[in-house]
């Protein structure tokens, strides 16, 4: 059996999540005080009682990574380890914490920074980002390069073969979804996002994020982890030069799970809020033993499935 972790990114956060680990387990309170610490505020009670401040995005990325790393530990002091990594966007730099190329407060202080830079980069309203169902990713690219005479439109997840996000400037992407339903495309799901992540309308808080990653040291990579990107295992010299890329390209996360099969990697664990990639695994690649850690229930469930293994 070999262990790939996949880590939930922003969008997958609730109210109360990891609430029930929280309770029961001293590793998930002691990860949220270390992160309270590095941050300076009460995370705690945002994940717990404040919905609006959970959902604005200079809090949503700290209280995301502190509930996956939160579950990461919990499985780690349970035996579980990963051999491989992949997060989801923000994710990300849950999969680097596991590989040991950054430490906890470091990177909770830099994703809280992210956060931030991604919002003011994109206030709400300037842009939106639309999920495109059962359409062939070249027609989306192309019609993408159409309506760009509108503005900025682009591809920004990749999520399953029958699952692809563009986003952009509202017009843009509002042209693109009328000429994709031209050549035929049935369904389209505008997704409620703060802004259009994962597009060049990004670039202000790549550059500002690029500032910020200059003046960290990083840790040797312990494990593989697959670069949205690229789709490809980071090299030790790409890892800053990836994530300042990261912010303003395309995510590419069925591609990147083919290549944790190309490593090897036979059984997934979802961690972290929601069911968001669990779902998109199903739609991957169904043989794949797919499991999940959100709290008391699902880690019952994923220690009784790894127990047959």
């Amino acid at each position: 059996m070999k262990i790939a972790f996949l880590f939930a990114g922003q969008g997958a956060q609730y109210l109360g999540m990891a609430h029930s680990l929280y309770e029961s387990y001293s590793i998930v309170r002691k990860t949220f005080e270390e992160a309270e610490l590095a941050l300076g505020f009460d995370l705690t009670n945002i994940i717990f009682h404040d919905e609006e401040k959970l959902n604005e995005t200079q809090y949503t990325q700290p209280a995301i990574l502190t509930v996956n790393f939160a579950i990461q530990r919990l499985l780690n002091e349970q035996g579980i380890a990963a051999d491989a990594a992949l997060g989801l966007s923000l994710g990300e730099y849950s999969a680097l914490i596991a590989a040991g190329v950054m430490d906890f407060p470091t990177a909770v202080q830099l994703v809280a920074k992210r956060g931030k830079f991604m919002s003011e980069a994109a206030p709400k309203g300037t842009g939106k980002m639309v999920a495109i169902m059962n359409t062939p990713a070249e027609l989306i690219e192309d019609i993408c390069q159409k309506a760009s005479t509108k503005g900025i439109v682009t591809p920004a997840n990749y999520n399953t073969p029958a699952q692809i996000v563009i986003g952009g400037e509202v017009a843009a992407v509002d042209y693109a979804v009328e000429l994709l339903k031209e050549q035929g495309a049935k369904r389209t799901i505008e997704l409620n996002v703060s802004g259009p992540f994962h597009t060049a309308l990004l670039e202000p808080a790549s550059q500002k994020l690029a500032a910020e990653l200059e003046q960290i040291q990083l840790g040797e990579i312990q494990i593989p982890v697959v670069s949205n990107t690229t789709a490809q295992v980071f090299k030790a010299d790409e890892i800053k030069d990836l994530l300042i890329q990261q912010v303003k390209s395309p995510v590419k996360f069925y591609e990147s799970i083919e290549t944790l099969k190309d490593l090897g990697c036979d059984t997934f664990i979802e961690i972290g809020p929601g069911k968001t990639l669990s779902g998109f695994m199903k739609k991957i690649d169904k043989t794949l033993s797919t499991t999940r850690v959100e709290d008391m229930e699902t880690l019952a469930q994923t220690l009784e499935l790894l127990k047959g293994k």
